[in-house]
């Protein structure tokens, strides 16, 4: 399978769906939300590059259409199931283009769970089962949608802290709190480039480089979004062994007289390397740098980790106590805790430090498979849904209403019932919402058209993203 080839990226079933809808059937309309999950808004975003990458242009040839057809009868075992005259039409007829239309969020927007997010819907009616064939992959925008929004929940929580602890003045910092350090423990090298932007949405600190160059690639940002620094690993403080680790420090300083130089310090003792090397032995070189050396303690409870790494630090090279109350290193040191990072872990560890006094300032994080790996589709509760369809030229408004039984055995509607009917998100005295496409005239539809009949109709930068997602 090659990622290339569009028809064979569905689902095996789509491929008996075209003889499964009832005949007459013309035209499907469906719909995209996030029903509710972990937290209740999402950021839209990711759309534009599935349609980049996998649907906009030809993508329908009849080398691939041969490719698919081998490949389909192996998958069935028997050739009553997959139908290639129904993707010869698009080719004849489309010359390979999908004749489909899709409405789209603005990327970037901020929409509460529980509405419609994208629709999608057939140009032509005789490719009325390509809409939800497209189904399988177009879902994968849950994808970027969720990491972009796990990633700004969390930047709510530094922003309370920073406004909470640190002085105006040092508010740009809020930028480069949450690293992402998920690059070796995502799936695959798309999911990398695809969740590292979603996070980049947010925030500007990231070793994730793939996610900077999709957004380089697919949503035209001029530079690099994501920034980083020099930093260490263990193979290299610990090369010299457990008696050779001030020398590794030493060189690492030097190596990097000036800028800001990440060193992990926890190879053997990360409270002796705090109060021995860098606060003693180290002290005077790393308070007479044009820079900042960030140290980086890996392992143990965070909170009680930082705590003392804290208290040893501010005993060996000061503090000084910003508007607010609380205690700032000087600007030549400061910590980075990159070890148990996650969306449950961060509140804590800010409200340790808040109730002793140290501002949030001084920590920043790095968060690696939590952001990039701890996600799935239920996060957000994200679903694909027919909402219309034309049969024999009449329209029909399609629905689920699954009735559950919950714990006390009690029969209830589940969560996953569907709208109805073609839609539109409107805003409405500053709130999202979602209303029928006849409702409230008077209200503009949010969704746009962004691709139709193979074609991209409307795009947005990265930075225009940044904009629409900002807290």
């Amino acid at each position: 399978m090659t990622k290339e080839n569009l028809i064979l990226l569905a689902d095996a079933y789509k491929y008996s769906h075209h003889k499964l809808y009832i005949p007459g059937t013309q035209h499907i309309y469906s719909y995209l939300e996030s029903r509710g999950g972990k937290f209740n808004e999402t950021v839209f975003y990711g759309l534009q590059y599935f349609l980049k990458e996998y649907l906009e242009g030809v993508v329908f040839t009849k080398e691939k259409l041969d490719e698919a057809a081998t490949t389909l009868q192996e998958v069935f075992g028997r050739d009553d199931v997959f139908d290639r005259s129904r993707f010869e039409y698009i080719i004849n007829k489309h010359g390979g283009k999908l004749p489909v239309r899709i409405k789209a969020a603005p990327e970037g927007t901020v929409v509460p769970v529980r509405n419609v997010l994208m629709t999608i819907e057939n140009t032509d009616p005789e490719c009325f089962w390509l809409t939800n064939f497209l189904e399988t992959l177009l879902m994968q925008v849950w994808y970027p949608c969720t990491v972009a929004t796990l990633s700004r929940e969390i930047r709510k929580v530094v922003k309370h802290y920073y406004e909470a602890t640190v002085s105006e003045a040092a508010y740009a910092g809020m930028d480069f709190v949450l690293n992402d350090f998920g690059f070796r423990g995502a799936s695959s090298v798309e999911s990398a480039g695809i969740g590292g932007s979603a996070h980049l949405v947010n925030f500007s600190g990231s070793d994730t480089i793939a996610g900077s160059m999709l957004a380089k690639r697919y949503y035209n940002a001029p530079t690099a979004p994501g920034l980083s620094i020099p930093a260490t690993e263990h193979s290299i403080v610990t090369l010299l062994g457990e008696a050779g680790e001030l020398e590794i420090f030493k060189h690492v300083l030097n190596t990097f007289p000036t800028g800001t130089i990440a060193c992990v310090s926890d190879s053997y003792n990360i409270f002796r390397a705090c109060e021995e090397y860098w606060g003693t032995e180290l002290k005077e070189q790393i308070l007479s740098r044009q820079g900042t050396l960030v140290i980086r303690p890996d392992s143990g409870d965070p909170v009680k980790t930082l705590l003392k790494v804290f208290e040893i630090l501010m005993n060996k090279f000061g503090y000084t106590i910003n508007e607010k109350g609380y205690k700032v290193l000087p600007p030549q040191v400061r910590v980075i805790q990159g070890d148990g990072i996650s969306y449950s872990s961060i509140p804590p560890i800010f409200e340790a430090l808040k109730q002793a006094g140290i501002s949030a300032e001084n920590l920043v994080l790095g968060m690696g498979g939590a952001l990039l790996q701890r996600v799935n589709r239920d996060t957000q509760e994200f679903a694909l849904k027919c909402a219309y369809a034309e049969v024999n030229g009449q329209g029909i408004k399609v629905q689920k209403t699954p009735v559950e039984m919950d714990a006390n055995g009690n029969l209830q509607t589940s969560f996953k019932k569907s709208k109805a009917g073609k839609l539109k998100l409107v805003k409405d005295n500053g709130s999202f919402k979602t209303v029928g496409a006849d409702e409230a005239p008077e209200l503009d539809d949010v969704l746009v058209t962004v691709f139709e009949n193979g074609h991209l109709t409307q795009t947005w930068s990265f930075d225009e993203v940044r904009k629409a997602a900002a807290l």
